[in-house]
């Protein structure tokens, strides 16, 4: 069984084809840049699947499935959609969990955000999770049923992707390590969040290739584990302590953004029955890792690695303004030796913090709560 994989070189996507390969299944993986395959039954194909002459080559030979992680606008999936089905036996689409509205528990007969929001401005945008619904729509209304839809929940792994919140690693725990205080809204800490580990992912969107009971059908992966973001910070403080500070959710909103993200996704209780996909799979329930476990064992992985570290500057900048420090030399109370032991070696898409902005903020925080300034 050959198997195409687009985008399949994030972190989700590397322990998909691990599996498939396990399997006896010949994957093979699209990648911007050469990559040497350690994997018997893994090989890559270099080129840029968004660019139509690339795709169109890949395409033209007949795959039993083809699994697509990659991001596609509204308009560049109308124009690719008939070719992904007419090139496989089966073709999985990955989603997101993000399509669903506010509902006290999601299951895949949950209204749609795209189908029920009353929200003209958000709607007139082609927003990741507008963009996503579109495209499972033309699936929906392709007249084919050799389609899987995969909607992931919040996935981590040890490999850096760790959230908190909207915040990716590059915001939250670049700061933590450097015992900079991590600003967030109080009125998300309430908020539960379904959140699952890759590894978990992996097993059950492998399961679905060239599964029978797959095919027109959309599957919500994850676990069914769940907890308020207040406890997801603490699980993580469990790890690494570090100061979470209180701020206004309008004042985060305006200096953060990802507003539609936060309105329509974090701000609601995201608790989910996974039972579809458990069923389809025969993957059980108490084979997936809990939520503390599997978030404290990431953070703890992370940590022990010499990955390099995600940082951004522009955005640790604006967050300055929601816990109004300013920055000082962090040499001398042992912030920089371990933001080093972090950081060091590889320096890849990611960007190392240099030695010279190895600071912390000043004066320290002491108070739970603030504003913005």
């Amino acid at each position: 069984m050959r198997i195409l994989v687009l985008g399949g070189t994030g972190a989700i996507g590397f322990h998909v084809c691990r599996l498939l390969a396990e399997a006896g299944y010949e994957v093979v993986v699209t990648s911007r840049r050469q990559r040497d395959s350690n994997v018997l039954g893994i090989s890559y194909v270099v080129g840029n699947a968004k660019r139509r002459d690339f795709l169109d080559a890949v395409l033209c030979e007949r795959w039993d499935a083809v699994l697509d992680f990659m991001v596609w606008s509204t308009a560049e999936f109308r124009e690719r959609c008939e070719s992904f089905l007419s090139s496989a036996e089966q073709y999985l689409f990955v989603s997101s969990y993000r399509v669903y509205a506010d509902s006290s528990v999601i299951t895949e007969d949950s209204p749609r955000l795209l189908d029920v929001i009353n929200d003209p401005e958000y709607l007139a945008t082609d927003e990741y999770a507008l963009a996503k619904a579109r495209c499972e729509n033309m699936l929906f209304e392709s007249g084919r049923s050799n389609w899987t839809i995969v909607r992931p929940a919040i996935t981590y792994d040890g490999g850096g992707r760790l959230q908190l919140g909207v915040m990716e690693s590059e915001a939250w725990l670049a700061r933590a390590v450097a015992g900079i205080p991590v600003p967030f809204p109080r009125e998300m800490l309430s908020k539960q969040a379904t959140m699952s580990g890759g590894g978990d992912v992996a097993r059950m969107i492998a399961a679905l290739v060239g599964n029978p009971q797959a095919y027109g059908e959309s599957f919500t992966v994850s676990s069914s584990d769940h907890m308020s973001w207040s406890d997801v910070a603490e699980t993580y403080r469990t790890v690494l302590p570090f100061d979470l500070v209180e701020v206004a959710l309008s004042d985060y909103e305006r200096i953060y953004g990802a507003a539609y993200q936060i309105r329509y996704d974090r701000m609601c209780d995201r608790v989910i029955d996974n039972g579809k996909i458990l069923r389809a799979t025969g993957i059980l329930e108490d084979s997936l890792v809990s939520m503390r476990d599997g978030l404290a064992g990431a953070l703890r992985d992370f940590l022990a690695t010499d990955s390099p570290f995600p940082v951004r500057a522009g955005l640790s900048g604006r967050l300055d303004r929601l816990v109004g420090g300013t920055w000082r030399d962090a040499s001398a109370d042992g912030v920089s030796s371990k933001i080093t032991r972090i950081t060091k070696l590889r320096r890849p898409a990611w960007q190392r913090i240099p030695t010279s902005a190895q600071r912390r903020y000043s004066p320290p925080f002491s108070r739970s709560t603030a504003s913005a300034r």
